[in-house]
């Protein structure tokens, strides 16, 4: 026993038994167990130590931020205890004996999977503020009403669809949390809670407020936003002591005139509306400090707006405004404005008389001069002139001397006034995306500059004065078309990031080794054929993008760039990397995509640094082996003579007789002799050609492959441009040839030429009669010869590898348990476990074995045939009962489906093997009830649509391969609409008051999509997200079309069939400044911005002038989080403007640091993104992980920013659904190496 005690003690984290020894020895009466500042697991408790029950003077118990599951009942002997901290644990119940712990003024039980409360909770009458938010809560207990006392109570992000009466019982409540539950009403009876000063109602369904909300007159802040509130009554008038007022993010057209009563408001936010218009009463709210009207449909202010004099800030983005009152010029304490993405053609006068101004946001307009009298606002430390259309500036602007940030990016300037010289406390100056030919030298008096950005002009060269810029940390110069560096910008020694990526530069000047506080440098796509021997002395850097570039070869002397944690390598044309490279410990995020790596294998690579690292350990510790083995992949119609083919390459005698069609894949080996007297095993995969084996070919149809295409010539029944096209998709351009089987000497002639001139992978086009053997030395012959020469052959490996494939392969068993599998490693000179994995993980991608590392079920199991496995997933497929049940199964038909004694105990693993091809999924609600769902009906249901103002996307695709709705269908099945309206091409998912009909089409090559009901952008955003989850999954060589629909008022009174425009011509348009387009069906001009923004989801929240953080929590609604993807680079506030910012912009994180794509520019925008409005505070950090920084990388892109942390990562709209319980634990280490990203336009100071 006292050897158990003394393990469980060690398995406590030695700084949490030192606290506790301390609370002993010392008698404190507040113990800190809370694990709050570490993401390692293995730091939190999972269980708490049996010595902390001793401590019974404790008062305070912070045990957040863990991994308890249970709260043991030995709590009770702390009764002492007033405050108990179990917030984000793992605690899906309370033990009764809770109620114990009588003298518990404070109880946290936040960020739980609490789904219910025990009764007994309500003896803790002592408690005053009681923390539930963050569970899974659909009521409480009626006799939580018993705990009186209670003045503060959070139930946000919950369950909850109602109010329960009971707890009005709660009298003294002052603070009361309810955000994000799915409250649709508010009961009369609300109006019980006089005592309330804080309301949070945030992100509910609530259509309308009941006239007793009118009684709570004490309330001082009321969170409305993101409900659906039509209107408001006008009893809320009476609310007159309210400071704050949110209704942002809802339905309101008009505001009463009563809101004239709220005379004690300082803020009111109204971002996101539908209002035209404003009262004339709002001008009596003399109090106002802050007012949030952007996002609305505003096309004046009324005139006695002027009268609210107190305001100092005023956002009115993204409205209608053509011009402002002149009379606005009497808010004189007006400090920032914001009137980004109105209509203006030109600045108001009436602005320059704000003298007060020192942020003001003229950034998405239609401004092409500025009037001489902008110089008067002289206070300006900030002023925001992007996505305009300004082609020159006033000489006057140089009067504005205290200006530190100017923001030109996105215009037509073709120079700068000699005069800006003048703006001497300039830090940083922003001139991306415009003409600029060249720069004045009297840039050079800029000293001040920490940041210039000049990407994405015509710069051909430098001035040499650019180098008495001493200041810079950060300079962009990509996408211009400089041919050298002048040797001075090696002057510029406290640069840490210099971006020269897209120039024509052919060489660096040797003085670049000079700039060695260089962090981050950007060569990608350029024209280096070698690695310049000076970017080795960079020994800061930590990281370095070499993308897009003619590099054969590293030097080792790579080595010598420790510092290095991201390298881009790709699209070059390496085919080994140096064994130097291994030194660079640091080293996490690698690109190597468009390489045609040998060494190490591309397999290997591709799994990172740390698996490459490994490779080239075993390397020196074993020596080398070399790969002469491959795969021959023989595809077509059922029936075509696949079968029959194989047999004969394995050996010519052999007789033909009637075969059944192959059910899913066969496996066969043939060995032979190659040019170089080299022994090849040739792995023959044998497909089944029949519809329902379509759906799995990405899962088989692997790269470094050679293919055959079997026509049969007598029923020329080929689907040429199936087959072909499937095989270029999934393959990566391996070797094809096309055997025609001339069954009974029948001939026919394929068009050879052509079908070379569309596939370039066609090597062969072969005839055959099978029957008599005709054709068939030549086919062996071009096989042999074409398997042998696939790139991979003659790789070199650890002799290790070579021996466990060997004994792997000799071994006649279907599969092994993994503990089997490392023992046979073992025994083969393997030490580490994680080189015994790689291993597996490599045979897998071959093809060679299946080992599922990642599932928790079938990583205990290594497949040796793989086709035992298919063969057992397509004879439940095949099964008659299984398709006379249109695809429904039970655990039970499994049992008698897999009846032989190859699959006894193995029918788990099994089910779960389907459950990961997407072949399945488990019908919500049920024990053991599964669907496959291309074996459902083709007939569609019947059932109703609500066809009033539906969101519309389509997808339409040059080649669409089989299976996409499958995948989608058991990806999204937990949402089908009562588990009901689904069926063999499409589905119909509800969440929340949404509804989405999402249909393939797969004759027009389509998925078409609608959205009904409320909240439609947030489902749009879940469906396309998944959609283009899928299309990724297909090495993101998938060719499509996202279309968007008009939003024109002509298409609109026809939304069923609209126009549609194509995503990435909107990009491109936004790209070169073009923000307007045509309606083609109604020649309505339309704003290319609010066509995205239609669509695609994007989070209520405001600009730069967005209201301020305040004490209270819930204000966070303001920050919303941002997902960033391989193609969504820190762009604008809004997904439209986002996307302007493509993958070559550079802009800044929140610590001011360029951002861009040292990895080259394969700016591809086709996944769905999401984003914040235009008024998203320009300086809000975006988050974004591991995941968008990987692919980043491996699309040319790496960031080109200061190293720093942020904690934690959600997705823009989807993170929280994509991942509720909390994101995966591996995730959050890589947030200590990337930093936020963020806006060009970004932070203000009062953040």
């Amino acid at each position: 026993m006292t050897s158990s005690k003394t393990n469980k003690q060690n398995q406590i984290p030695r700084r949490f038994r030192e606290r506790i020894q301390a609370a002993k020895d010392n008698k404190l009466k507040k113990l800190d167990l809370s694990n709050n500042y570490s993401s390692r697991d293995d730091e939190k408790l999972t269980e708490i130590p049996t010595e902390v029950w001793e401590l019974e003077q404790l008062e305070v118990l912070d045990l957040s931020d863990n991994q308890l599951k249970t709260l043991p009942k030995s709590i009770i002997q702390l009764t002492n205890l007033t405050q108990l901290d179990l917030s984000d644990n793992q605690l899906k119940t309370l033990p009764k004996s809770i109620s114990q712990l009588t003298n518990l003024t404070q109880l946290d039980l936040s960020g739980n999977q609490l789904t219910n409360l025990p009764e007994s909770i309500s003896q803790l009458t002592n408690l005053t503020q009681l923390d539930l938010s963050g569970n899974q809560l659909t009521n409480l207990p009626k006799s939580i009403s018993q705990i009186t006392n209670l003045t503060r109570l959070d139930l946000i992000n919950n369950q909850l669809t109602n109010i329960p009466e009971f707890i009005y019982k709660f009298a003294n409540l002052t603070e009361l949390y309810l955000s994000n539950n799915q409250l649709t009403n508010l009961p009369e009876s609300i109006s019980k809670f006089t005592n309330l000063t804080k309301l949070d109602l945030i992100s509910n369904q609530l259509t309308n407020l009941p006239e007793s909300i009118s009684q709570l007159t004490k309330l001082t802040e009321f969170y409305l936003s993101n409900n659906q509130l039509k209107t408001i009554p006008k009893s809320i008038s009476q609310l007159a002591n309210l400071t704050m007022l949110d209704l942002s993010g809802n339905q309101l057209t008009n505001l009463p005139e009563s809101i004239s009563k709220f005379t004690n408001l300082t803020k009111l936010d109204l971002i996101s509306n539908q209002l035209t218009n404003l009262p004339e009463s709002i001008s009596q709210l003399t109090n106002l400090t802050e007012l949030y009207l952007g996002e609305n449909k505003l096309t004046n202010l009324p005139e006695p707006i002027t009268q609210l004099t107190n305001l100092t800030e005023l956002n009115l983005c993204v409205n209608k405004l053509t011009t402002l009152p002149e009379s606005i010029s009497q808010i004189t304490n007006l400090t920032r404005l914001c009137l980004s993405y109105n209509q203006s053609t030109k600045l108001p006068e009436s602005i320059t008389k704000l003298t007060n101004l020192t942020e003001l946001d003229l950034s998405g307009n239609k401004l092409t001069t500025l009037p001489e009298s902008i110089s008067q606002i002289t206070n300006l430390t900030r002023l925001c002139l992007s996505y305009n259309q300004l082609k020159a500036l006033p000489e006057s602007i140089s009067q504005l001397t205290n200006l530190t940030r100017l923001y030109l990016s996105y215009n037509q300037l073709k120079s700068l006034p000699k005069s800006i010289s003048q703006l001497t406390n300039l830090t940083r100056l922003y001139l991306g995306v415009n003409k600029l030919t060249n720069l004045p030298e009297s840039i050079s008096q800029l000293t001040n500059l920490t940041r210039l950005y000049l990407g994405d002009n015509k710069l051909t060269n430098l001035p040499e004065s650019i180098s008495q810029l001493t200041n810079l940390t950060g300079l962009g110069l990509s996408n211009n078309k400089l041919t050298t560096l002048p040797e001075s910008i090696s002057q510029l020694t406290n640069l840490t990031e210099l971006d020269l990526s897209n120039n024509k530069l052919t060489t660096l000047p040797e003085s670049i080794s000079q700039l060695t506080n260089l962090i981050w440098l950007n060569l990608s796509n350029k024209k280096l054929t070698t690695l310049p021997k000076s970017i080795t002395k960079l020994t800061n850097l930590t990281g370095l993008g070499l993308s897009g570039n003619k590099l054969t070869t590293l030097p080792e002397s790579i080595s010598q760039l420790t510092n290095l944690t991201g390298l881009g390598l790709s699209n070059n044309t390496l085919t080994t990397l140096p064994e130097s490279i291994s030194q660079l410990t640091n080293l996490t995020g690698l690109a190597l995509s468009g390489n045609h790596l040998e060494t190490p294998p591309i397999e290997i690579a591709e799994k990172g640094i740390e698996a490459i690292r490994e490779y080239f350990q075993q390397i020196k510790a074993e020596g080398i082996d070399y790969l002469y083995e491959a795969k021959l992949l023989i595809i077509g119609e059922g029936g075509a003579g696949k079968t029959t083919l194989a047999n004969k390459i394995q050996n010519s005698d052999y007789q033909l007789k009637d075969e059944d069609t192959t059910k899913g894949i066969e496996v066969h080996q043939w060995n032979f002799q190659t040019a170089n007297q080299h022994k090849f095993q040739m792995n023959i995969w044998d497909f089944g050609g029949q519809e329902i084996y379509h759906t799995t070919h990405q899962f088989f149809l692997t790269k470094r492959s050679l293919y055959i295409l079997v026509a049969d010539i007598r029923k020329e029944d080929t689907d040429f441009d199936y087959w072909l096209n499937v095989v270029e998709l999934l393959s990566d351009n391996s070797p094809l040839l096309i055997i025609k089987n001339e069954k009974q000497e029948r001939k026919w002639e394929i068009n050879q030429r052509a079908l070379q001139g569309q596939f370039s992978n066609i090597k062969e086009i072969l005839a055959t009669n099978l029957a008599t053997n005709r054709g068939l030395k030549e086919i062996r012959t071009e096989i042999q010869h074409y398997i042998s020469n696939l790139p991979h052959i003659g790789t070199a490996l650890p002799k290790t590898w070579k021996k466990v494939r060997e004994v792997l392969e000799t071994d006649s068993r279907n599969y092994i348990s993994l503990e089997e599998y490392l023992s046979i490693c073992e025994k083969n000179s393997f030490k580490k476990r994680e080189h015994k994995l790689q291993l597996s993980g490599y045979l897998h991608d071959l093809g060679v074995c299946l080992h599922f590392q990642d599932d928790p079920l079938l990583n205990k199991t290594v497949i040796l045939k793989p086709e035992w496995g298919t063969a057992a997933v397509y004879k439940a497929l095949d099964n008659p009962q299984v398709y006379d049940n249109f695809g429904k199964f039970t655990k039970d038909d499994l049992t008698n489906i897999w009846h032989e004694d190859k699959y006894a105990n193995m029918h788990d693993e099994l089910l779960q093997l389907m459950i990961k091809f997407k072949l399945c999924y488990k019908i919500p609600g049920t024990s053991q009830t599964y669907i496959a769902p291309q074996l459902l009906t083709e007939a569609q249901p019947e059932y109703d649509w609500d066809e009033n103002n539906n969101l519309i996307l389509r997808y339409t695709y040059e080649f669409m391969p089989k299976g996409i709705i499958t995948q989608f269908i058991v990806a999204m099945h937990k949402e089908i609409e009562k588990q009901k309206y689904v069926w063999k091409s499409g589905v119909i998912l509800k969440k929340n008051r949404a509804r989405a009909e999402v249909i393939e089409y797969y004759g027009k090559r389509e998925i078409k999509i609608r959205i009904s009901g409320q909240q439609k952008r947030d489902l749009m955003t879940i469906v396309t997200h998944e959609l283009d989850k899928i299309h990724s999954s297909y090495n993101n060589r998938l060719k499509y079309d996202k279309l968007i629909p008009c939003n024109c008022k002509d298409c609109k009174e026809n939304s069923q069939n609209p126009h549609f425009y194509k995503f990435d011509d909107l990009q491109r348009r936004i790209n070169n400044g073009i923000f307007k387009t045509q309606c083609e069906l109604y020649y309505n001009e339309v704003d290319v911005l609010s066509l995205i923004n239609d669509v695609i989801e994007r989070e209520t929240s405001s600009s730069f002038l967005q209201p301020k953080d305040s004490k209270n929590p819930i204000t966070n609604h303001y920050y919303g989080s941002v997902e960033y993807n391989s193609n969504d680079v820190i762009g604008s506030q809004t997904i439209a403007e986002k996307i302007v910012n493509d993958q070559s912009r550079k802009i800044e994180n929140k610590d001011g640091n360029i951002v861009g794509n040292i990895f080259g520019d394969e700016s591809n925008i086709k996944d769905k993104v999401t984003a914040n409005s235009p008024q998203q505070k320009i300086e809000e950090p975006k988050k974004f992980g591991f995941l968008d920084f990987v692919t980043w990388m491996q699309n040319g892109q790496i960031l080109f920013i200061l190293t720093s942390s942020i904690i934690g990562i959600l997705l823009l709209i989807i993170y929280p659904q994509l991942y509720p319980n909390g994101l995966p634990k591996w995730v959050k280490p890589i947030q200590d190496i990337i930093p936020v990203p963020q806006t060009e336009n970004e932070s203000n100071s009062s953040k």
